[in-house]
């Protein structure tokens, strides 16, 4: 996007008398003829997400089970009940593979 350097509106890209490209600005008489080429490109930088979990510390001190593990297979793995929908919802089950730390949510 581009914008006109008199009175700062969105330009437009129309077709002048000689069938070149331009952009024009609709508030002013301000007019500029491309010639060449026009792109741009960004690159946005991740942001940094929160685990919605709580991370490495909410699994800090929590109970182990017997639960089979579905990337490796393992029957061990912690586990974690967290209330995350209404309150006459059932809670929802987190596990953490003991051996590979794969999690799942079960409920």
């Amino acid at each position: 996007m581009y914008f006109c350097p008199s009175c700062a509106n969105l330009l437009l890209i129309s077709q002048g008398d000689s069938g070149q490209n331009q952009f024009i600005c609709q508030t002013c008489p301000y007019v500029c003829k491309i010639t060449k080429p026009i792109t741009s490109r960004t690159t946005y930088k991740r942001k940094q997400v929160d685990d919605v979990l709580g991370g490495a510390a909410a699994w800090e001190n929590v109970d182990a089970t017997e639960a089979r593990c579905p990337k490796c297979e393992h029957n061990r793995a912690y586990f974690m009940q967290l209330q995350i929908r209404s309150a006459d919802e059932p809670m929802s089950i987190f596990y953490k593979c003991v051996n590979c730390a794969e999690q799942w949510r079960e409920g």
